[in-house]
């Protein structure tokens, strides 16, 4: 089941965000996180209008995903960036393509332009699913980011989400 996010949800939010700061190279970060920021954010998030939703089964939450403002200028207010994470027990189980569709189409129905993800250049699985829905890979920045000891590319990967002429 696929639903909003509720501040009660954020130790499993935490929880998720920590173990791929922890594991993955998707966060460049090695910051943690506690369940009483990721509540602040998950309010503060859905208060400024963008979605914060799980993916929950059997009363427990798996992932979550999110979209946000892409670049603080008023010129890119139509563009956004997304994020999906999924427990490390849940992985590989298809959970992160219902919630990527479901931010999708958020963002259309919100009359946003264009969202981006922007991911490691190595995550291979990653990367499949945004090209299986439609994303088009548009550049790739070689060493801009580090972690784990070594240097991290970033693909920029894009998905239209209407064809109008003009803003």
């Amino acid at each position: 089941m696929i639903r909003d996010a509720r501040p009660e949800d954020a130790p499993a939010i935490a929880e998720i965000y920590n173990d791929a700061v922890r594991n993955l190279a998707a966060i460049w970060t090695d910051t943690l996180t506690d369940a009483a920021e990721r509540a602040e954010w998950i309010v503060e998030r859905q208060a400024a209008g963008f979605p914060v939703i799980v993916t929950e089964r059997d009363g427990r939450v798996l992932g979550y995903a999110s979209y946000g403002t892409f670049r603080a200028k008023d010129g890119y207010d139509l563009t956004v960036e997304h994020s999906v994470y999924v427990h490390s027990d849940a992985r590989g189980r298809g959970l992160g393509t219902p919630m990527l569709e479901w931010v999708i189409e958020h963002a259309r129905a919100a009359g946003k332009h264009v969202m981006i993800g922007a991911i490691d250049g190595q995550n291979a699985g990653s990367i499949a699913l945004h090209a299986r829905l439609g994303f088009e890979a548009v550049g790739t920045l070689p060493q801009v980011g580090k972690k784990f000891g070594r240097w991290l590319d970033l693909t920029l990967m894009q998905l239209r989400l209407d064809d109008r002429p003009a803003p």
